[in-house]
């Protein structure tokens, strides 16, 4: 059994790679997406094809997924074929922009499917229906990884597939998907020689000298702890950058620099932390944790929920505001579900998306309060 439309992918690229047509690979901005494009960029380069461009998009300004800011800076690059990974499930009308604009577009996502399915030449989502392949908590980054597979077939050396699984291996970590069934085997697979990773980041990231008093499994989480870190240089985030370059000097320095990045960045979480339980400590009785400030870095505030809502066990909206519009993170504890919850109160929402449990939306700011009531009233 084979996971639906991932070998229509594999034989569209390889017909765009014969045909020298643009490839655009359009990511999302974490470790799972960014890895996901790092993947399926050296992929086709393997078969000795090119990818014009990669875009990542700035979620303190653009939010999460396609966005028409992204697709009409891209649109030089039309005809093309645009490849969205880690996203693009719930970008409905983004799809159809995109259409118009001479963009075919595959989307490979792996999260919810948000009632219905965009309107793309080709999509991979084992959540979508359908896809009777069992298992259905792969990352994103566990799809490119199939895809590639398919792809280069026997011109998947060992070397490459080690390399790959590696990425594979701490994106699935670090985007929290169980660790069971085949997100084990990717596990497995892939830490078992990330020590001897040939890949000068990932090199860089192990020879940290701080880490060497930590065991194997506390330096990758510390890994992933870095490659988290927003650090963006003519549109690509550090994160691509450090685990695609080829020299390791660069790499060595990169990596201490988001290592002191984030070492800031621990000290904003405590200080949002601190605000929200001075905040929960006023109204201890909400079902929910719902709470904004312009002060807020976008990137900062899934850690700070994630930490908030495992402490007193309730589901945490926080969000940037903004002028107008404010996107948020959300994280909750098992046994709640924040997708369904935003389904029922999508009417006060631009957009939203994500997983049951960690999950994005974006809004407009005349909306924060009833949103707000209407998540109260579901979760009571």
């Amino acid at each position: 059994m084979e996971i639906k439309n991932l070998k229509k992918v594999s034989k569209r690229v390889l017909a765009a790679i014969k045909s020298k047509e643009n490839i655009i690979l359009y990511g999302d901005s974490d470790l799972d997406g960014i890895s996901s494009v790092i993947i399926l960029k050296e992929a086709i380069e393997n078969l000795g094809g090119g990818v014009k461009t990669v875009y990542f998009p700035d979620r303190e300004k653009d939010g999460y997924g396609m966005n028409k800011k992204a697709l009409s800076s891209l649109k030089k690059y039309s005809p093309a074929l645009l490849i969205t990974l880690d996203c693009g499930i719930g970008n409905f009308e983004e799809a159809k922009i995109a259409k118009k604009l001479g963009f075919e577009v595959i989307i490979i996502d792996h999260h919810e499917i948000l009632g219905g399915i965009p309107d793309a030449s080709i999509v991979v989502d084992p959540k979508q229906p359908g896809d009777k392949y069992p298992f259905k908590q792969f990352a994103a980054v566990g799809l490119a990884f199939r895809l590639s597979e398919l792809l280069l077939g026997k011109k998947m050396t060992i070397a490459l597939r080690k390399n790959f699984l590696e990425l594979a291996a701490m994106a699935t970590i670090a985007d929290m998907m169980p660790r069971i069934a085949d997100n084990k085997k990717i596990i497995e697979e892939g830490l078992s020689s990330l020590r001897e990773s040939w890949r000068p980041g990932i090199q860089a990231l192990l020879n940290i000298k701080s880490f060497n008093s930590l065991n194997f499994i506390q330096q990758v989480s510390k890994m992933n702890s870095l490659l988290n870190i927003p650090d963006v240089k003519e549109g690509l985030p550090a994160t691509f950058r450090l685990l695609t370059f080829s020299d390791i000097k660069k790499a060595e320095k990169l990596a201490e620099k988001l290592l002191q990045k984030n070492i800031e960045k621990r000290e904003k979480i405590r200080e949002i932390v601190f605000f929200l339980e001075e905040k929960i400590s006023e109204s201890p009785e909400e079902p929910v944790i719902f709470e904004g400030s312009p002060e807020w870095s976008l990137i900062l505030l899934g850690t700070a929920a994630s930490i908030i809502s495992q402490r007193y066990q309730k589901p945490v909206f926080l969000y940037k505001k903004g002028d107008k519009e404010s996107p948020g993170s959300i994280r909750t504890p098992s046994g709640f579900n924040v997708v369904e919850a935003m389904r029922r109160c999508s009417e006060n929402l631009i957009t939203y998306g994500g997983h049951p449990q960690a999950a994005g939306f974006r809004i407009k700011n005349e909306n924060l309060e009833e949103f707000k009531e209407c998540l109260i009233k579901y979760f009571k």
